[in-house]
């Protein structure tokens, strides 16, 4: 694993530190509906806090495209900040300027500040070295805790970590650990699930896992494109059939790198797609015109857990079937709990992530047990696909 500068090398007592977290949580009327990211960043803040540090925190939130809106002001979230971390916060009205400088020099060392949404600034995006010049001004230094957003070059994802001495923070430093532990220096056998409705949206992904791993077992809708590219008939079932010739070349990509991929055997399958539709269980070979494949089914299921069996390491990336709907659920509970009991024996280290596997996992009861669950979305995806992450690059000692 390359060297990353963390805070346990950082002179942080006095020092105004600009953190950049990950602060885009869902809200409903005003009230922000699920903390994780939020948890995730406590401890950062905390240790910076606790040795003396002034805390000063750079997010985003929403998509305002350079224009200040008013329903993405982080004012809102920093209540909910204040809440889960048991300590004042103080909030700016800006991230950058007279008013954000005020605030940063009204701090004792020990405080916390939250300053407005980035993105209500076009620089932002744009990583515009005035922008970055500007919030460089507010700080001494500069810690990255935010690995969702790592794959945006921004003025604060990446732009100021070449202005400042720059550090991960906690959640950052754990997440690359837990990465490298993934696909970077894995125990083997390495087992990847990639799951999700499209082979078209995973494509770099499959390109990545079958020269990285020894099993690449697909579910989700993605693996009736593999199905068809075998010759199996899938009926009405989600399937990009101008893909299968695409298909055909990961398995003999697969073939070549000594990969062995696992698709469905048997499927849950029916004539409709809603909550406890009338519905069987039968071989994917056997599949009717007139139904759809919605979940694999138990002979996959134990083909599927004699794979995690055999494997040391595990990276999971998208669900079996639709797991949001009863009983098209039930796959995916059935992996999650075979992975989640593996782990807990210490027999697998099981990386997960991705907002739907997050989701299907929780549903499943089995995230906690897992070795870790990454909340990141697009920066995930991207480091499976085997690409250099700016923001993280920047930290590299």
């Amino acid at each position: 694993m390359p060297a990353f500068r963390t805070l346990d090398s950082a002179s942080l007592a006095g020092k105004r530190t600009l953190v950049r977290v990950d602060l885009n949580v869902p809200m409903e009327e005003g009230r922000v509906t699920d903390t994780t990211r939020i948890d995730r960043i406590l401890p950062t803040i905390r240790e910076i806090a606790d040795k003396g540090g002034k805390v000063v925190l750079l997010a985003h939130f929403g998509r305002p495209k350079g224009q200040r809106v008013d329903e993405d002001s982080l004012k809102p979230v920093a209540a909910a900040l204040a809440e889960r971390l048991g300590r004042k916060i103080a909030f700016a009205d800006d991230c950058i300027g007279e008013t954000a400088e005020k605030a940063v020099d009204a701090l004792e060392n020990g405080d916390v500040l939250l300053l407005e949404n980035t993105r209500f600034h076009k620089g932002e995006e744009k990583n515009d070295p005035a922008l970055v010049d500007a919030l460089a001004k507010l700080g001494d230094l500069y810690v990255n805790d935010a690995f969702s957003a790592a794959h945006r070059a921004h003025a604060s994802t990446e732009g100021l970590a070449h202005k400042l001495p720059a550090y991960a923070g906690r959640t950052m430093q754990a997440e690359l650990e837990a990465l490298d532990k993934a696909l970077g220096n894995p125990k083997k056998p390495v087992a990847a699930i990639v799951g999700g409705a499209k082979v078209s949206t995973k494509l770099d992904l499959l390109g990545n896992l079958v020269k990285k791993v020894d099993v690449l077992i697909i579910g989700g809708g993605m693996a009736n494109t593999f199905l068809a590219a075998r010759g199996v008939k899938v009926g009405k079932s989600l399937c990009e059939h101008d893909l299968v010739a695409t298909a055909r070349e990961i398995e003999d990509k697969a073939r070549a790198a000594g990969c062995e991929i696992v698709l469905p055997v048997d499927a849950l399958v029916a004539k409709e797609f809603k909550p406890h539709a009338a519905h069987r269980i039968d071989d994917v070979a056997h599949v009717h015109d007139d139904e759809m494949i919605l979940d694999v089914g138990p002979k996959t299921v134990a083909l599927v857990e004699a794979r995690l069996a055999g494997a040391r390491t595990l990276v999971w990336n998208g669900p079996f079937g639709a797991f949001e709907i009863p009983p098209f659920d039930t796959g995916t509970v059935a992996v999650a709990h075979k992975a989640a009991a593996l782990t807990k024996a210490g027999k697998l280290v099981a990386i997960a992530g991705g907002g739907d596997t997050v989701a299907a996992l929780n549903h499943a009861g089995s995230a906690d047990d897992f070795t870790y669950i990454s909340t990141a979305g697009g920066a995930f995806l991207e480091w499976m696909e085997g690409k250099a992450l700016p923001g993280v690059e920047a930290l590299k000692a």
